[in-house]
């Protein structure tokens, strides 16, 4: 199994090249596994921590924070899936000797990365489970860990079709630190060694104390009246919040709404969206960054003149969530996204609504749910009822957020949990 799908790499690498690299020189020669790190990029431990992207970043960063702080001599290279990741990882894991485009999934390439980086540690986060990354790491020595590893049933029934080859590679594995007893048992049932499995929570859930400081523009956006934020978004969710929005805003004509789409790409099409709405909007980008003198786009809205705003930046959400009145936390209304990550507005008391499909957060969903700090939004009706049940009841909302925020705290501990068991991975070189 492992032959043929090395072969079908060989056979892919150009077409694969061109989708991950773009027309970028860097980006392709990071896909190619060069990895040239600065000259000061020396220390030990040597370690090696993959996430996907932007979400999986800000899982991965207490984490790789946690380590550099017990670890200060290590030398900790971080690798994405995506530039948007790449750009999140510099910014969100300061301290960090680089942060790089993973190399594809093949045996020569993924080779050439490890020769540069030379990692004693090989830390793998959520599904990322490509083959060649842990059966490489194991041929050179290094110890290896997936942590806060989570696999849906959706990607358990994909996996299952080459369980012989992700079984090879998960045998590689030291450790495979886990958000739920499912997905200990998936990850076990897809040949991970049993005694090696272990729950450890989703670090995802640890509340960092106070959120960021808006900037100044941001602020007066969201100053003095109730905001809808609608957060990580996918195609299609937009316009249907801009509808609600728009129903919302003749009850509750004060009402601004703040879009942040999942993917920086889309922002030309949630433009359009906006515009055929017919509603006037301003872009984060394009206000001051850290002043903001005669915006008079952002005053509070009149009556048919609703004030939205386009958040077309990185690392601005979490800050935002924090002024919101009521988040709608998106990949969720329709599949295969499986939701986006909605413990960021619980953990600063602001009530969730999502949609049906977020088996990826089930954890955290059902939690939020149980404890009536979120509804399940199934289409723009339920949207519109649920907030304006909470823009009507000042009381209510507050109760469901400080609700929300509870159930967060409750799921809280898993970076204790996983660098208690990392520490004693690294004590083992």
């Amino acid at each position: 199994m492992t032959a043929l799908y090395n072969a079908l790499w060989y056979a892919a690498l150009p077409f694969a090249l061109i989708a991950a690299g773009g027309r970028d020189a860097t980006n392709r020669r990071e896909r190619l596994g060069v990895a040239a790190l600065p000259a000061d990029a020396q220390g030990s431990p040597r370690i090696w921590i993959h996430a996907a992207s932007v979400g999986e970043v800000e899982a991965v960063r207490p984490v790789a924070l946690g380590l550099m702080h017990e670890y200060p001599d290590a030398m900790v290279v971080v690798t994405t899936m995506t530039a948007a990741g790449r750009a999140a990882a510099r910014k969100r894991i300061t301290g960090a000797a680089a942060c790089r485009l993973a190399p594809l999934d093949r045996p020569a390439i993924v080779r050439s990365f490890l020769a540069a980086v030379r990692p004693q540690i090989v830390l793998v986060a959520e599904t990322e489970l490509w083959p060649n990354y842990l059966i490489e790491a194991a041929r050179i020595g290094a110890r290896i860990a997936i942590f806060n590893g989570r696999l849906s049933e959706r990607s358990m029934r994909r996996y299952r079709y080459i369980r012989p080859l992700i079984a090879e590679a998960l045998a590689h594995t030291n450790l495979v630190l886990v958000q739920t007893a499912d997905d200990a048992r998936r990850f076990r049932d897809l040949g991970a060694p049993p005694a090696n499995v272990i729950v450890t929570g989703n670090t995802k859930f640890d509340l960092e104390g106070a959120p960021p400081a808006l900037r100044s523009a941001l602020e007066q956006f969201c100053a003095h009246r109730p905001i809808l934020v609608a957060g990580s978004t996918a195609h299609g969710e937009e316009r249907m919040v801009l509808t609600a929005y728009r129903n919302l805003i003749e009850r509750f004509p004060a009402l601004a709404l703040v879009l942040a789409p999942r993917h920086l790409s889309r922002m030309d099409e949630v433009e359009d969206e906006i515009r055929s709405a017919g509603f006037a909007y301003v872009k984060a980008s394009a206000l001051p960054a850290d002043t903001a003198p005669g915006i008079a786009s952002v005053a509070p809205p009149a009556r048919g003149n609703a004030a939205v705003l386009l958040l077309d930046t990185m690392g601005e959400l979490r800050a935002i969530y924090a002024r919101a009145t009521i988040a709608f936390v998106g990949g969720s209304m329709a599949p295969p996204r499986g939701g986006q990550n909605m413990a960021e507005p619980a953990a600063v008391s602001v009530p969730v609504l999502f949609g049906p499909h977020y088996e990826n957060q089930q954890q955290a969903g059902d939690a939020v749910l149980e404890a009536g700090g979120g509804r399940v939004v199934a289409d723009v009706a339920q949207i519109e009822s649920t907030c304006s049940e909470w823009l009507a009841d000042h009381d209510a909302c507050r109760a469901a957020g400080a609700n929300a925020r509870r159930a967060v705290e409750r799921l809280a501990g898993g970076v204790a949990a996983t660098l208690t068991h990392l520490r004693a991975l690294i004590g083992s070189l």
